[in-house]
């Protein structure tokens, strides 16, 4: 709170138009717009060949584990016979427009180092500390080969390559005392071009090669029967998808110039893609700094009802497609 100029939850429009307030980027906005886009075309007399719904899911933040992962093996969802989803995207500070076609697999992991422990003035062969830099030697070195590869190619972007940043530490009872283990959390983001499977054996070799009984786990598989998947992409080549067509005609229709990209974090679109389904993100938010999950997040006015104009555009294109 100290750090926004204005209460984050009061929607202070300043003199420019701007409207301050946690989530006017990410993602009230998004879901308002679509509330309003199709108030005006059912005002205007719209009829759509196909059903549109809009979903509002719980706990996208943390994973989606109870919110859209459970939604889509529900009996409704399969009787709803969704055939193309879009979802969120972000801000862009150019004329442009982001339009995500993929994302990057989120893959937490959380590492075990167990170790000989005892008091802290001894010289303790095998501990659970000495394990612990091994692990963290490896993670951050393949960490530094992904930035490298990322600023000596002009033509990558974030969601291009793999992100390792080391998020938490737990473990250990007082100062004097060396643990009998100690826990480090990861929060890995794969590139859809990394082979899920073989990166699980680069960590498999990392715990291995740092002592005796280090194990990892993946937090967000729900039981131990479950597996990794890998990240899906949708087609957006130009005749070879018509949900692609559809909007990326829409689009063009309302000046609207996209640039393509893999999303860097992850949304509820990864359960979509997973049943093989067609989904898109797009936040219709140019000429706006990225600022989601920031203090002073802010929308344009201006910007924020032009998005509404454009799905305006884009709905009809995609309820009224025949294929």
């Amino acid at each position: 709170m100290e750090n926004w100029k204005y209460d984050p939850f009061s929607a202070h429009k300043d003199e420019k138009g701007d409207i301050y307030g946690r989530g006017t980027q990410d993602m009230k906005c998004v879901g308002i717009q679509y509330i309003e886009a199709l108030k005006r075309l059912r005002k205007e007399g719209h009829k759509f060949l196909r059903t549109i719904y809009i979903s509002f899911m719980p706990d996208e933040e943390i994973g989606g584990l109870d919110g859209m992962k459970k939604f889509v093996k529900n009996d409704f969802f399969k009787k709803m016979n969704v055939g193309f989803a879009l979802d969120e995207g972000y801000a862009n500070p150019t004329e442009n427009f982001t339009l995500f076609y993929g994302e990057r697999t989120i893959l937490w992991t959380k590492v075990k180092c167990p170790g000989n422990p005892g008091h802290g003035s001894q010289f303790l062969t095998n501990t659970a500390g000495e394990k612990l830099q091994k692990v963290i030697n490896s993670f951050l070195s393949y960490r530094d080969e992904q930035k490298l590869l990322l600023r000596d190619n002009e033509e990558l972007r974030l969601g291009d390559v793999t992100t390792v940043n080391l998020t938490m530490l737990k473990g250990g009872v007082q100062v004097n005392v060396v643990p009998a283990e100690l826990s480090i959390y990861f929060d890995i983001r794969l590139a859809p071009t990394e082979d899920v499977r073989k990166f699980e054996e680069k960590i498999k070799m990392w715990c291995k090669s740092a002592g005796d009984d280090v194990e990892y786990e993946f937090p967000l598989l729900e039981d131990s029967t479950q597996t990794l998947t890998q990240s899906l992409l949708t087609c957006v080549e130009d005749g070879k998808n018509p949900w692609w067509d559809a909007f990326s005609q829409a689009c063009k229709d309302e000046g609207v110039k996209l640039e393509k990209q893999v999303f860097p974090a992850g949304t509820d679109c990864r359960y979509i893609r997973e049943l093989n389904i067609p989904a898109l993100g797009f936040s219709p938010m140019n000429r706006t700094p990225i600022l989601l999950h920031d203090h002073n997040e802010f929308l344009n006015e201006k910007v924020f009802l032009r998005g509404i104009e454009i799905y305006q555009t884009i709905i009809p294109a995609l309820a009224n497609l025949k294929i």
